[in-house]
């Protein structure tokens, strides 16, 4: 692939010495489910493991609380409005068949490190465009297993009657979509291998394509990206893991995830690879934390919104050769980082023609510095600039609620430090620190924009688009799916 004009020239590596990448990134795990950062509803011995053995960090966000914008941002290494992924036509997420998604032009980790001859692969969930022109292959992975956009985006039974359907869109102040009657596609690459499959067997299938890939590529350095379906609702698991659950369909998702980094791990130390792999562990965003599931523990609310149960998520980096070991680092990070860290680890050159956002964090990862490179994280819900955090100052400027539905303005401060629930507002108290992150605030507006102020991002990029788009998949009546309709109601 040829590089981007104003992209510098790739490097002549020495491969053999090129350290291998596996990322894996779950969907809607929150920042209290894993026994490494305080859960006792979940057993999670293999990534409380990966942890003892690398960083664990306290202060690690994601770009959007919502999954199609913290995914494009951490791919990209950009704000989502940097990059025109802060809002579809109106949605928050992209939804089949539309005809938006991640521009071609964008240069994503996985195009970087492909032409730097690193062999690329996704298993799981890509959502950042269904179209032909946006999906993982057209963005420097060689190949791709897994779904398109969330596992809640087929065909389910309706959880509301018309009436529920409007009283409730009243009551929160959108309007909620009609189900979707599309079946739910498994990808192989650009083609649809399968519809309305059966989601509790998926975490396998993507286990099995990504130790092939592992074992295929032993000998050259490569990068794996694994999307996990889990926590998403609707939650279909094995019989075992949900026998072993204390905490549900939940618990067992959970123990499923931590049953697949065992399964990574185990297979890099067969293949004599675990020194040469740096191994990263994240989630899209927080929790959704229905009652007596999901937990953002001990941090303020749940998916979809700027507070830190929103955005602030785990975060477990592993690499033995080059990772500190059993460090808990509290310096301010964001998955934006991992684009230019993992570039930095890997010998390669960002792009020099555009903004990215994200820094270079492996002097904090490698125990070398316990400072932030950030002088600020603006907390975005959708196009609106809801939040600033500077040190352990946080700034609430304006509080919309779940999933963007109207807000207002507001002035409230927390020392997170202090009170990471964002329990106490101390405004009246420090003056001059929401002054100072009010002029953060007016930066931010100029360089991304903001919805609530009506002002236009001044180096913001397009999001890619198609015209007269069309959905991966149609219902054919006489198709033997394996499930016709799914028959969990629940979506997230």
């Amino acid at each position: 692939m040829s590089n981007p004009e104003g992209f510098s020239e790739r490097r002549d590596l020495n491969l053999r010495e090129q350290p291998n990448i596996v990322l894996i990134n779950c969907d809607d795990l929150g920042y209290g489910d894993l026994g490494c950062y305080g859960s006792t509803a979940h057993d999670t011995p293999a990534l409380d493991r990966m942890a003892e053995e690398g960083v664990l960090l306290t202060d690690f966000y994601m770009a959007s609380p919502v999954c199609s914008p913290s995914r494009g941002a951490m791919l990209t290494g950009c704000y989502p409005a940097r990059i025109g992924f802060d809002s579809f036509d109106g949605m928050r997420v992209l939804f089949p068949g539309m005809g938006i998604g991640l521009h071609p032009d964008e240069i994503t980790i996985a195009r970087l490190l492909n032409d730097a001859g690193y062999a690329t692969a996704m298993v799981g969930k890509w959502h950042c465009g269904d179209q032909p022109e946006f999906l993982p292959t057209r963005h420097g992975f060689d190949q791709w297993l897994g779904l398109p956009y969330s596992n809640d985006m087929g065909i389910q039974p309706d959880l509301y009657t018309s009436q529920e359907r409007v009283e409730l869109s009243e009551k929160l102040g959108f309007e909620l979509p009609e189900p979707l009657r599309i079946p739910l596609p498994l990808m192989l690459d650009e083609a649809v291998v399968e519809a309305q499959p059966d989601q509790a067997t998926l975490t396998s299938r993507y286990l099995q394509e990504s130790i092939r890939f592992m074992r295929d590529n032993r000998d050259r350095p490569f990068f794996l990206y694994f999307a996990h379906m889990y926590v998403h609702l609707p939650i279909y698991v094995q019989e075992r893991f949900a026998a072993i659950s204390r905490n549900g369909p939940y618990g067992a998702a959970v123990a499923c995830i931590d049953w697949a980094a065992d399964v990574l791990l185990h297979e890099l130390a067969e293949l004599g690879l675990d020194d040469d792999t740096i191994v990263i562990f994240t989630s899209d965003n927080g929790a959704l934390a229905r009652p007596g599931e999901g937990s953002n523990a001990p941090l303020r609310a749940n998916k979809g919104t700027t507070w830190e149960g929103g955005q602030r998520v785990p975060c477990i980096v592993r690499g033995p050769s080059r990772i500190a070991a059993g460090i808990e680092c509290s310096a301010m990070a964001t998955a934006m980082d991992l684009y230019t860290t993992i570039a930095s680890w890997c010998g390669v050159d960002v792009p020099d023609d555009r903004i990215i956002d994200g820094r270079d964090i492996r002097d904090v990862l490698e125990g070398k510095t316990a400072e932030s490179p950030h002088e600020a994280f603006y907390y975005y819900s959708g196009s609106s600039l809801e939040a600033v955090r500077s040190g352990n100052w946080k700034l609430h400027v304006y509080k919309s609620g779940h999933y963007g539905s109207e807000g207002a303005p507001t002035e409230e401060l927390y020392d997170l430090a202090a009170d990471i629930g964002e329990t106490t507002d101390v405004a009246a108290d420090h003056p001059d620190v929401v002054a100072r992150l009010r002029q953060l605030i007016d930066l931010a507006r100029h360089d991304l924009g903001d919805a609530v102020t009506g002002v236009e991002g001044a180096r913001c990029r397009p999001a890619g688009r198609v015209h007269d788009p069309v959905t991966l998949t149609t219902f054919d009546p006489s198709h033997p799916y394996y499930m016709a309709e799914y028959d969990l109601a629940d979506r997230g």
